[in-house]
C-alpha cells in the first residue's frame, strides 16, 4: 500500500482544491485500502465527492488545533495545560526525550541540529473518584469525595522544524486514518465472508452426506441437527452471504465502504473541548472555584471509541536531557 505518497502540499482551503490534491488523495484512497478498487468501473467518479468532503473536514480538525505552546520550564510555569498534563517540567522534558517520533527526527537529517521543532502531543485522559482530604468548613475531612484527573500514554505525533509542515503531516495522518477505519471494516467482511463460505461448505457437505444415507442410521441426538435443520442452516448462511454480495460484487462493495467512512468523515474523526478547572493537585473543582485553575483542552475522539486530549508543543532539543547510552551504563558494572 502506498500509504505514504505526499498529498495536502501546500495551504488548503476548504472548497477549494487544486485537481492534481483530488487526484492524489483518490488514488491515496484506493491504495490504502483495496488496489483492485481501480478494477470497479467509475471508481473514481463514485470516490471523487467523498475524498473531497473527507478532505474539508481533515483541513478543519487540523486547523482548528490552537497555536503550539512553548514546552519548555518557564512554558511549564506559565501554562496550566502543561501544568495538567505533567507532574513537573523535569517529567514533561524526561518524556520528550525519550519520545521515540522526536527521537527519530531529531536523528535525522533534517531535525538533526534543530533549535525548535513543532509537534502535536497526544495523552489519554482518565477521571477517577476517589476519598480524599479538604476542607470542610473550618475543618479538616479525609473522607470527602473528589475527582482526580489524570494523564497517561503521552507521545508525539509528526514532528517538524516548520509548523506549518507539522500540520501537513497531521492532515496527511487524519486522512489516513479514515482509510484505516474503511481498511478495518473491508477485513471484517472478508473474515466474515471467508467464514460464512466454508460453513456453508460443511453444510452442503453435511447435508449431501446425509441425503446419500451415510452419515448414521443411529437416532438422532438432542441437539443434533436433521436434514431438514441442516436445510435451514444453510440457507440462513446463504443469506448472510447474499447480503454480504455475491463474489463478483465484492469490489463493488468495498468501494461502497471506502466511499462511505469519507462521506462520513465528520463522524469518523473528530474534536470537542474539554473543559476542566482543577487543583494543582489534579482534582476537579466546580466552574469558578477561585483556588482552581481552568484550563481548555482539545479531545480528538475516533469511531473506534478512542480518545485522545491533544496540544500543539514547541520543544527546544537543547533543553532535553540526554538519554543515557544503556551499554555505556552496563559497563560501568563490570
Amino acid at each position: 500500500m502506498k500509504l505514504f505518497q505526499s498529498i495536502f502540499g501546500g495551504r488548503e482551503a476548504v472548497g477549494r482544491y487544486p485537481e492534481a490534491l483530488i487526484d492524489m488523495a483518490i488514488e491515496r484512497a484506493v491504495d490504502g485500502t483495496d488496489s483492485r478498487l481501480r478494477l470497479v468501473a467509475g471508481y473514481r467518479k463514485r470516490l471523487r465527492e467523498p475524498v473531497i468532503h473527507a478532505i474539508d473536514q481533515v483541513v478543519v480538525l487540523v486547523d482548528g488545533i490552537p497555536a503550539p505552546v512553548a514546552a519548555e520550564t518557564a512554558g511549564y510555569r506559565n501554562d496550566f495545560r502543561l501544568a495538567a498534563l505533567f507532574a513537573s517540567a523535569e517529567e514533561m522534558l524526561q518524556i520528550f526525550s525519550r519520545d521515540r517520533a522526536l527521537s527519530d527526527y531529531l536523528s535525522g537529517a533534517e531535525g538533526r541540529g534543530a533549535e525548535r521543532v513543532t509537534a502535536l502531543l497526544l495523552a489519554r485522559r482518565d477521571e477517577r473518584r476517589i476519598l480524599g482530604m479538604d476542607l470542610v468548613g473550618d475543618q479538616v475531612r479525609g473522607d470527602v469525595a473528589q475527582v482526580t484527573v489524570n494523564f497517561s500514554g503521552h507521545h508525539l505525533l509528526e514532528p517538524r522544524v516548520s509548523e506549518e509542515e507539522s500540520r501537513r503531516f497531521l492532515k496527511r495522518r487524519a486522512f489516513d486514518h479514515l482509510l484505516a477505519l474503511a481498511l478495518g471494516e473491508i477485513a471484517e467482511a472478508r473474515v466474515e465472508r471467508a467464514d460464512l463460505a466454508r460453513q456453508r461448505d460443511l453444510l452442503v457437505r453435511k447435508l449431501q452426506a446425509m441425503k446419500r444415507g451415510t452419515l448414521s442410521f443411529d437416532r438422532p441426538e438432542a441437539g443434533q441437527a436433521d436434514g431438514a435443520g441442516l436445510q435451514a442452516e444453510l440457507d440462513a448462511v446463504s443469506r448472510q452471504l447474499q447480503v454480504l454480495g455475491a463474489d463478483a460484487n465484492v469490489l463493488k462493495a468495498h468501494l461502497e465502504v471506502v466511499a462511505k467512512r469519507l462521506e462520513e468523515a465528520e463522524r469518523q474523526l473528530r474534536s470537542q473541548e474539554v473543559d476542566l478547572c482543577l487543583s494543582p493537585m489534579n482534582i476537579r473543582l466546580d466552574p469558578g472555584d477561585p483556588s482552581g485553575h481552568r484550563i481548555v483542552l482539545q479531545e480528538l475522539q475516533s469511531a473506534r471509541g478512542e480518545r485522545a486530549v491533544l496540544l500543539p508543543v514547541a520543544i527546544d532539543p537543547r533543553d532535553l536531557p540526554r538519554r543515557e547510552d544503556f551499554v555505556t551504563a552496563a559497563e560501568r558494572y563490570f
